[in-house]
């Protein structure tokens, strides 16, 4: 079968091969036919050694598609159901399970040292114990969460990450208040699905900040009140607060540079929202003055900070009732084959997402 393989971290291209076999299958575990996949920074990141995966590897971890078989032991879904991959299931019975936190669970991560697939020269391993760029792949049962037919493989496929973290950071992690003004820097997929969710939930005035001007433009489409470029925040600080800082600001980028720059932009006893993934050697300095003084909450958002099933199923609730906009997420779309003009996208920022249709 067909899969996008990175040979060596580091490497800014992959290589699209005919000779990838998807392997694992057993009891608990399903293969499933890619039907469509979504590019995530994350995918990028796990590219560039930002996070840790071994190589080779397949990257693509945004996905959707349809149950070719089932394993011995499996019973929640069945050959022909249509589902979306979650990167990071719940296995219910860990400390962080058994305390709601399901998007906590480490079951998920330690799928990621386990080769899914194998070509003639040795393993190769799916990004995140999944590995969506590639016609099939073998993940366990709980990867694999039914979705109804009403929805598309392309939306389906978004829910399973950018839009699921984004929404899930405004709604769950900051429950944003309504009436209250909020910044996200960083409007990609993930950037814009937060500035949607703090739309949902009344905010008065929601600033898009991005380097890139269609981005920009585009996030006053789905909710923002007004995009600046990084070196507009100031102004726009001032101009919005009043100098006094914003209640709640989402840094969605995953670097200590901009996250340093969100937590100076949030006001007094107000709420930073960690929602990019970034380097473990890339290292935020506070001083302990500040941390006291300004006692401003600094809340990390691990995959929408809730729990995952229950976030897939409000979140086609809300695209069914027209209240969320998944559609004009998708800015771009190529087939497998060129994969690495997929990247290329999302490197310059001309695309939000861009949907690999498989």
């Amino acid at each position: 079968m067909r899969a996008a393989v990175l040979h060596e971290i580091g490497q800014d291209k992959l290589e699209v091969l005919d000779d990838v076999e998807a392997v694992g299958f057993g009891p608990g575990r399903v293969r499933v036919r890619i039907r469509a996949t979504g590019l995530c920074h994350s995918d990028l990141s796990a590219m560039g050694g930002v996070l840790p995966q071994p190589a080779p590897f397949v990257p693509g971890h945004e996905g959707a598609g349809e149950i070719l078989e089932v394993g011995e032991g499996v019973t929640r879904v069945k050959p022909g159901d249509r589902v979306v991959v979650c990167w990071l299931p719940a296995c219910g019975a860990c400390p962080a399970c058994r305390r709601g936190q399901t998007e906590l669970c480490l079951a998920g991560f330690m799928n990621a040292g386990t080769p899914n697939f194998r070509r003639p020269g040795g393993d190769v391993f799916g990004f995140a114990g999944t590995g969506t760029f590639a016609e099939e792949v073998v993940v366990d049962a709980g990867c694999a969460v039914p979705i109804p037919d009403d929805v598309p493989f392309d939306i389906a496929a978004l829910i399973g990450c950018g839009v699921t973290t984004g929404l899930g950071a405004a709604l769950n992690t900051a429950d944003v208040e309504a009436g209250s003004s909020v910044a996200v820097i960083g409007c990609g997929g993930v950037g814009i699905s937060a500035i949607q969710g703090a739309r949902l939930k009344g905010a008065a005035e929601i600033v898009a900040v991005d380097p890139v001007a269609s981005r920009r433009e585009a996030a006053l489409g789905f909710g923002a009140t007004q995009a600046v470029s990084p070196d507009q925040l100031p102004d726009a600080k001032q101009q919005i607060t009043g100098g006094e800082g914003f209640d709640y600001v989402f840094e969605v980028v995953g670097r200590s540079a901009t996250a340093r720059t969100a937590y100076d932009t949030t006001r007094r006893g107000g709420t930073l929202v960690v929602v990019g993934a970034g380097a473990m050697d890339d290292h935020l300095q506070l001083n302990m003055f500040e941390l006291f003084f300004d006692e401003k909450r600094i809340l990390p958002s691990m995959y929408g900070g809730g729990d995952v099933l229950r976030s897939y199923e409000r979140t086609i609730a809300l695209w069914r009732a027209g209240r969320i906009d998944l559609e004009g997420l998708i800015t771009h779309r190529v087939p497998l084959a060129e994969i690495n003009e997929a990247l290329d996208q999302m490197r310059t920022g001309t695309a939000l997402r861009t949907c690999i249709e498989i």
